[in-house]
């Protein structure tokens, strides 16, 4: 195991890379991300200025089948993806000749989703002679960290919670990274997804559970903690939902009065203590004392005040994007793309879309 020496300050590579190209002009970078159910783009001034981020959501749409249907959000990308960058260029008052490089979502994610986003950055590339930087989405959620937080640099330790994935992640570097941690079963998002359709709150899952929680007792019943025997770093959420549904399902045959905020909010407190206690654990081991949070669950509002509390009490430098940055956008990859941009990483026209893309391959 790696022990980091937070105290001293040293320049890495892409440090002084940064450095350098920051005495040259300003790179702008637009950012397209398309990886599930939200149109996005945005512009991005030299890795941490953001100048627009426009985002195109399906929310309502999905809705109505209780869920998001691959198909039905690949056909609205194509609807609203030229909009959206024409907005974005917009917004940012520039246009594709002040634009530096294209950096796009090119995995994980829906196949027919991602495809959309990758084939507009390769046309527009191919047509304006831009650069093409592809970007990996969970890379994307680390990196909208350091939009307004300037004086983040690695390493520390990032969470990344979502409907799809639940990491512990040593960063290393910027663009450099080791899992520590990871879900053997379901993510965090999911189990909060699956558990408020459970009690009739419906799709998006987790802000329903996250409102309703609040008029709840959190210790009205109490829902099993799973401990991972092989790593302790890993999270199992498989045997809390299911917790959940036999609880439901026993006050059902018993005739018994379901107290959906009780539920909600037992539930939530249960996969906040999980990711936490996990989090707080591992930045301990590896001698660091700088911890981010990234993902759709990291606008949770409990689990944000549980990390300042207890990052407070150890004092643990506590950093998590503003809600807007923690679902899916574009800002986020154009963050990383300009990180990528400044290796010297470029992509080229055979570019594709990779759903099941693991964090650090290219």
């Amino acid at each position: 195991m790696t022990v980091w020496n937070s105290r001293r300050i040293i320049k890495s590579k892409v440090g002084r890379k940064i450095a350098e190209t920051e005495k040259q002009k300003d790179i702008y970078i637009l950012g397209i991300e398309s990886s599930c159910d939200e149109t996005a783009a945005s512009v991005v001034k030299n890795g941490r200025e953001v100048l627009s981020n426009v985002i195109s959501s399906q929310i309502a749409l999905h809705t109505l089948y209780g869920g998001v249907v691959p198909e039905i959000a690949s056909r609205k990308h194509i609807e609203k993806i030229n909009q959206v960058i024409e907005q974005a260029l917009a917004d940012a008052h520039v246009t594709l000749e002040d634009i530096t490089a294209i950096a796009v979502t090119y995995g994980p994610g829906l196949v027919g989703a991602l495809l959309v986003g990758v084939s507009e950055a390769k046309a527009i590339s191919f047509a304006t002679g831009i650069p093409l930087v592809g970007v990996h989405h969970i890379e994307g959620h680390i990196s909208a960290n350091f939009i307004e937080n300037k004086e983040l640099e690695p390493p520390f330790i990032c969470l990344v919670a979502s409907g799809g994935h639940s990491h512990l992640v040593v960063v290393k570097d910027y663009g450099e990274y080791e899992i520590i941690g990871r879900t053997r079963d379901d993510a965090a998002g999911e189990a909060f997804d699956k558990v408020a359709r459970a009690i009739g709150l419906g799709y998006p899952g987790g802000p329903k559970i996250d409102k309703v929680s609040k008029e709840g007792n959190p210790d009205a019943i109490h829902f099993p903690r799973a401990a991972v025997a092989e790593n302790e770093y890993d999270f199992s959420f498989s045997g809390l939902k299911s917790a959940v549904l036999n609880y439901l399902n026993g006050c059902q045959m018993k005739g018994e009065e379901i107290n959906q905020a009780d539920v909600a909010a037992s539930f939530q407190k249960a996969v906040v203590d999980v990711l936490v206690s996990h989090s707080l654990h591992a930045v301990k081991a590896y001698g660091l004392n700088k911890f981010a949070i990234a993902g759709g669950v990291a606008s949770n509002s409990s689990l944000r005040a549980a990390f300042e509390e207890e990052c407070g009490k150890r004092n643990i430098a506590f950093y998590h994007p503003s809600p807007i940055f923690c679902t899916d956008n574009a800002a986020m990859i154009g963050v990383a793309g300009y990180y990528e941009y400044i290796k010297g990483v470029r992509s080229g026209y055979d570019l594709n879309a990779v759903p099941n893309l693991k964090l650090g391959e290219r």
